[in-house]
């Protein structure tokens, strides 16, 4: 019998390749598709991806959607108790692990574990220590297709929001950034790939910038919104808005 458990889904690259490798063993079964979203602007946390587009993925995935609505910008005990909510009435239709894309981030990971162990889950990273650039390379020569919504102005800059992730974009990125955007340096839509039933069909909008106000440190909700670094909102981000077609 096959492990249930809820796969954690950003809408991007690292999601996506992580998802590809669960479903090719017979260890897991996928019980839904769990994603945070912006509860004022129905968007997903820090990509900025609107919430009809995450559908559209669950619906060529041909995975049920879990979603956390979460206030713009909740502290760590908002955000907390939301998940607990959740995963607590996951756990009662017998979900015992929880499935992540993260790569490197051991304070990342050992917060989630932490997190989970409080309501009897278990943690699992199909991705966890593999050379990003190991894993940017596979995903390309799997004919995933990727487009960044979202870029940390501290490492790109406006040029780069709104590309396919390719060859060409690998040779353009600075030789600071990760090639998977570990630190936060970038996010991204996945619209296609050997996991999805059919492309995922948008245009590109609007190109827009915004900046946070950086929270308390005892407020912060850094590690909950996936921001990946301590100081992330000291600085400012570029969003490519996508309209569904």
């Amino acid at each position: 019998m096959k492990t249930k458990a809820v796969f954690n889904w950003s809408s991007g690259k690292d999601s996506a390749l992580a998802l590809y490798k669960v479903l090719q063993n017979s260890e897991f079964e996928i019980t839904c598709l769990l994603t945070s979203v912006n509860k004022e602007f129905q968007r997903i946390s820090m990509h900025g991806v609107r919430v009809e587009l995450l559908k559209k993925q669950a619906e060529s995935l041909e995975l049920p959607l879990e979603i956390m609505q979460i206030p713009e910008m909740p502290t760590m005990e908002v955000y907390e108790n939301v998940m607990n909510e959740t995963l607590t009435k996951l756990k009662n239709q017998g979900v015992t692990n929880s499935i992540f894309g993260d790569i490197l981030l051991e304070d990342l990971r050992k917060y989630r574990e932490d997190q989970l162990a409080k309501i009897g889950f278990e943690a699992v990273f199909p991705l966890w220590q593999i050379p990003t650039t190991i894993l940017i390379q596979e995903f390309i020569a799997l004919n995933f297709k990727t487009i960044v919504v979202c870029v940390n102005e501290r490492y790109l800059d406006k040029s780069f929001v709104g590309r396919v992730i390719d060859q060409n974009f690998l040779n353009d990125l600075p030789e600071n950034v990760d090639v998977c955007g570990e630190n936060g340096e970038f996010h991204t839509f996945t619209f296609d790939g050997p996991i999805f039933s059919k492309p995922i069909n948008f245009e590109i909008g609007e190109i827009v910038y915004r900046k946070y106000e950086k929270p308390k440190q005892e407020d912060s909700s850094n590690t909950a919104c996936d921001t990946n670094t301590s100081d992330a909102f000291d600085y400012g981000f570029w969003y490519c808005d996508l309209l569904p077609k």
